[in-house]
């Protein structure tokens, strides 16, 4: 049997939660390779890198994964987005910092986030068939799809956020 290597919680206490992709790795390969095809998906589609990364944030802000979150809002400086319109993604709808493409992508994302939500798909499907192509909208999905598996993973195993030294 492997060792398992598990997870602290913030008070510093062991919690017993196993790190899976740590555990399984052969299976977050498998999640990896995925994403990497996903990203490619997205930029043969026409997403630029700024759009992606502002679904993976709000799919992370949704589902409460702090590491995703701290990966990703690097990753969306560094593509080039602010620090106004990551500070407010929360609240994008009652903004316009947004543009309609955006919004679409934003709203396909959390319908895909809480797929029992029907009237939420219909609503943001219906929006996104407005400005996004097919190819666009898939890959949208697909973005929203494999970030919400990340998020799974990090907040299962509780991958810790650490101040940088």
């Amino acid at each position: 049997m492997k060792e398992s290597r598990v997870s602290e919680t913030t008070a510093g206490a062991t919690d017993r939660r196993v790190f899976v992709d740590k555990q399984s790795p052969k299976a977050y390969q498998a999640l990896v390779e995925t994403a990497e095809a996903v990203r490619t998906v997205a930029a043969d589609a026409g997403l630029d890198r700024v759009l992606v990364e502002l679904v993976n944030l709000r799919v992370s802000q949704i589902n409460g994964c702090a590491y995703c979150l701290d990966v990703h809002t690097r990753a969306a400086l560094r593509a080039g987005d602010t620090a106004r319109r990551l500070g407010v993604l929360a609240a994008w709808r009652e903004t316009e910092l947004f543009t309609g493409r955006e919004r679409a992508a934003l709203a396909l994302a959390e319908a895909t986030t809480d797929p029992a939500n029907s009237a939420a798909q219909d609503t943001a499907y219906a929006a996104a068939r407005e400005v996004l192509s097919d190819d666009e909208i898939s890959a949208v999905i697909w973005v929203a799809i494999t970030i919400n598996a990340f998020n799974r993973v990090s907040v299962l195993s509780r991958h810790p956020v650490r101040a940088a030294h």
